[in-house]
């Protein structure tokens, strides 16, 4: 069993491109906050991972209870370096944001504040992220009275950035900086949509959404499943899947990728903010020339009611 050791003083606050601190709530400024805070996330995921698991990308999952732990579920994990991103982000936003409040999902937090709420996902995609599948993220979300007004998601393993600011647009940074305005696709057709989906961790929940995927993909061009709802949402704000809809996800989950996804144009669907937590309830998201139909074929195929755990 591998053990590893990790210094938080290697890796300081203070960084001479950080933004200033700052109390603002202006949602360009947040966004700055928020691609901040989740890219030095995300170099500090693509360190550590050979690390801890081995230098190959496909270094066995297997590492033992040091390094990765069960959740909800033996097959929900969490990994040393999601804690750690976690608290990396956490000391960011400490610095940058020191009035503000945070809720991760690792170390918790109230949803029910007043001001700004950072609302973090140190890595979307654990699964991916043990076995080196390509497909993780960062996500950090501001939100304000329950509704995200600025986020940043940040592919790992692709080093691309995806982030919005609400009423300003959402864009896709590439590792060598290229920055580029998205758009949703201009499907019309759902018959002709491709659909991102997840499933939860639990047997029943996952019963319950194989039957709505079987009901489902005779009405579309294809399914894909990725295994990061972050980044779901971002391939549909940049038109590499048209749709997405899952059940049961958590807040930060979907907190900074819908508003990148609305922000590209796609109808959002999420859950009321007003019962924060709701068990089983959907998220969608579709590009705006299928939303309604999407909606209706997902209504038939018994998608749009919750499915909890079980």
């Amino acid at each position: 069993m591998r053990r590893v050791r990790f210094l938080w003083s290697d890796w300081p606050v203070h960084q001479s491109d950080a933004p200033a601190p700052s109390d603002t709530t202006d949602p360009l400024e947040l966004r700055v906050v928020a691609e901040f805070a989740a890219t030095r996330a995300a170099a500090h995921i693509r360190a550590r991972r050979p690390q801890v698991f081995g230098p190959r990308a496909d270094a066995s999952p297997n590492a033992g209870t040091v390094a990765v732990q069960a959740k909800s579920t033996p097959t929900d994990p969490v990994t040393v370096v999601d804690t750690e991103a976690e608290h990396e982000i956490r000391q960011i936003l400490a610095e940058l944001r020191p009035s503000d409040a945070v809720l991760g999902e690792e170390q918790g937090g109230s949803a029910s504040v007043d001001g700004v709420l950072w609302v973090v996902d140190p890595i979307d995609g654990t699964v991916n992220f043990l076995y080196g599948v390509p497909a993780y993220s960062v996500s950090v979300a501001a939100q304000i009275d329950g509704r995200s007004v600025a986020g940043a998601v940040v592919d790992v393993a692709g080093e691309v950035t995806y982030s919005a600011a609400r009423g300003h647009g959402a864009t896709r940074t590439d590792a060598a900086g290229n920055v580029t305005s998205l758009r949703c696709n201009p499907v019309d057709s759902v018959a002709m949509a491709l659909v991102a989906t997840g499933f939860g961790y639990g047997s029943a929940r996952r019963a319950a959404q194989g039957r709505v995927v079987a009901e489902l993909l005779p009405r579309v061009r294809d399914i894909r499943r990725i295994g990061s709802a972050a980044l779901d949402l971002c391939m549909v704000a940049s038109g590499l899947v048209d749709a997405h809809y899952e059940h049961g996800l958590n807040t930060w989950d979907w907190a900074a990728g819908s508003l990148i996804a609305t922000e590209a144009g796609a109808h959002i669907m999420v859950p009321d903010a007003a019962t924060p937590g709701a068990v089983g309830e959907i998220v969608v998201a579709a590009a705006p020339g299928i939303a309604q139909e999407f909606r209706e074929v997902l209504d038939a195929a018994g998608a749009l009611a919750p499915i909890p755990e079980g």
